[in-house]
């Protein structure tokens, strides 16, 4: 043991002693920084022989130490801010969090004093509160698309007019045309009749993915005067073939609600906008719910496009413009686990749970299809005014950013197209096994996770890896290249898991990480991966 002791002193022990001399030193430098009379002393006993040269030469040393002082001080506030500024999210989240809870509790109260209105209208008439008379009133009071009704003044007296008269001398389904007015889904049942009565099927064209994209390019410059570099178009078409949901994000002004628009256009379907409110935290805030008052259900327009869509073939596209500005995993939780089922006969919404004789006819069992032809694109701003999206849905979704507007150019005009989603369905497929991943690619994308792994702790998962299988033929067999899918697809479903990350002490990580990418995949052949990084950089 002696011999340990004397080893422990004469190597640990001075490291420990080395330790509290800094320690003190800082102390004694404290001491002497603070001690103004000791400082006003020394110059004292030395101002007898300053000239006026020297006078200036102190003031200035002075001065010098004054500023290292405020910036070392500086420099720590802003170590310490960087550490702790998670804090404030937090406390802004739970100020909305009571905002909307107060939010909830006024929309309750109103519906409460809605119903009292509708008893006591009930009542004055002298009529008994069933279903009948109270559909009756509710349809002389707000007509039957549940709006104010034509003709119907302030003090609830009522003009009159006569009900509109469904065909049923044409019906191509097995059930027969149903009156609106007499059922508790009034959308739908439209819907039906729509279909049963007057729809007719387009003739659907045969094209291939890359005539595709540069025809929707056309025709949205030519008919739309909306621009989009052909990369855009690429990405955005690609997407489809690798996940149901897309991310649109970036500036305002860039196009986001306007790309999936346009796509309607081209599509010759329309495409169904949802608008996004801040109040959304639950599933009925798209699907609708039952009142139990009035025996309706609230129908919404992301349930009728839902619903419609099983009656057509064309591809669909429903937005949810400025998604973030409510919670998303809350009022959107339930579809992003029905797409997750590996079935699609097991995409359904269950939209309620007892079954009555007139329900529309694609209503089975309660429950509502989602059909292979839909994509939901979500619009997102990232300010102030909005939420972060959670991880469970960017690795679900494909993101893409629109952060400048394409220059406008001149071309030929271009007309839209009717498309049958399964020719699109099978362009997918065919591309996918026409253009697979190639192993260079795939072992150079091990080698990128390893790093990733070892230097900031991330991974690819097998999610991520999944639709980079998916994507990168679908960008091949849009016009691309597979280098450049391979380079989107990192950047956004990888690298944007950075920022998670303490950016601010790793700066020099990410620029050696930016130069391995050149060494694995060859010089800028990585550039959207490169430019995301150099703007995490400056950002951090």
């Amino acid at each position: 043991m002696e011999g340990f002791f004397r080893y422990f002193y004469q190597d640990i022990g001075r490291v420990f002693k080395a330790f509290l001399d800094m320690i003190m030193s800082f102390f004694t430098f404290l001491n002497y920084l603070l001690n103004f009379p000791m400082r006003m002393e020394i110059i004292e006993s030395y101002s007898e022989d300053f000239s006026t040269k020297e006078w200036i030469m102190l003031l200035i040393a002075n001065i010098l130490l004054v500023v290292i002082i405020v910036g070392v001080l500086i420099l720590i506030g802003k170590i310490f801010k960087k550490i702790f500024r998670f804090r404030v999210p937090v406390k802004k989240y739970d100020e909305l969090v009571k905002q909307v809870k107060v939010l909830q509790t006024d929309l309750i109260r109103a519906n409460y004093e809605k119903d009292k209105l509708l008893a006591m209208k009930v009542a004055e008439l002298g009529l008994d509160p069933d279903k009948e008379t109270t559909d009756k009133l509710l349809e002389s009071l707000y007509g039957q698309d549940g709006n104010l009704a034509e003709g119907v003044e302030e003090n609830g007296e009522e003009k009159t007019e006569e009900n509109q008269v469904f065909e049923t001398n044409r019906n191509t389904f097995n059930s027969p045309v149903v009156d609106p007015s007499t059922s508790r889904f009034f959308r739908l049942t439209e819907v039906d009749n729509y279909y049963k009565t007057q729809y007719v099927a387009p003739e659907y064209e045969e094209m291939d993915l890359e005539e595709f994209c540069n025809r929707f390019r056309l025709f949205a410059a030519s008919k739309l005067k909306l621009y989009y570099d052909i990369s855009i178009i690429r990405f955005f078409v690609a997407s489809m073939g690798a996940a149901r949901i897309i991310i649109l994000q970036g500036i305002s002004g860039t196009g986001k609600t306007s790309l999936p628009y346009a796509f309607g256009k081209f599509v010759q379907k329309d495409t169904t906008v949802v608008s996004v409110q801040p109040a959304w935290r639950e599933r009925t805030e798209l699907y609708g719910y039952f009142n139990e008052f009035t025996k309706r259900y609230t129908e919404t327009d992301f349930l009728k496009a839902v619903y419609e869509s099983n009656f057509y073939k064309d591809p669909h596209i429903i937005i949810l413009d400025e998604m973030n500005i409510a919670r998303v995993e809350y009022y959107f939780a339930e579809m992003l686990s029905i797409l997750e089922m590996p079935l699609q006969s097991e995409w359904n919404i269950d939209i309620v749970t007892a079954v009555w004789d007139n329900d529309p006819c694609l209503i089975d069992q309660g429950k509502v299809r989602i059909n292979n032809n839909l994509w939901f694109v979500g619009t997102i701003n990232n300010d102030d005014s909005t939420f972060a999206v959670a991880d469970k849905v960017y690795d679900r979704a494909i993101p893409i950013d629109l952060d400048s507007r394409a220059e406008a150019f001149e071309c030929e005009e271009c007309d839209p197209v009717h498309v049958n989603v399964e020719m699109l369905n099978r362009l997918f497929d065919e591309a996918k096994a026409k253009y697979p991943v190639s192993q260079d690619i795939l072992d150079k994308l091990d080698e990128v996770n390893a790093y990733l792994i070892s230097v900031f702790r991330l991974a690819f998962g097998n999610r991520i890896m999944k639709q980079i299988r998916d994507y990168v033929p679908c960008y091949i067999a849009c016009g691309g290249t597979e280098i450049e899918a391979v380079d989107f697809i990192v950047a956004k479903k990888v690298l944007r898991k950075f920022e998670s990350l303490s950016l601010g002490f790793m700066k020099d990580d990410l620029t050696k990480f930016s130069a391995y990418l050149d060494k694995v995949f060859g010089k800028n052949q990585m550039k959207i991966c490169k430019e995301y990084i150099e703007l995490l950089k400056k950002n951090n």
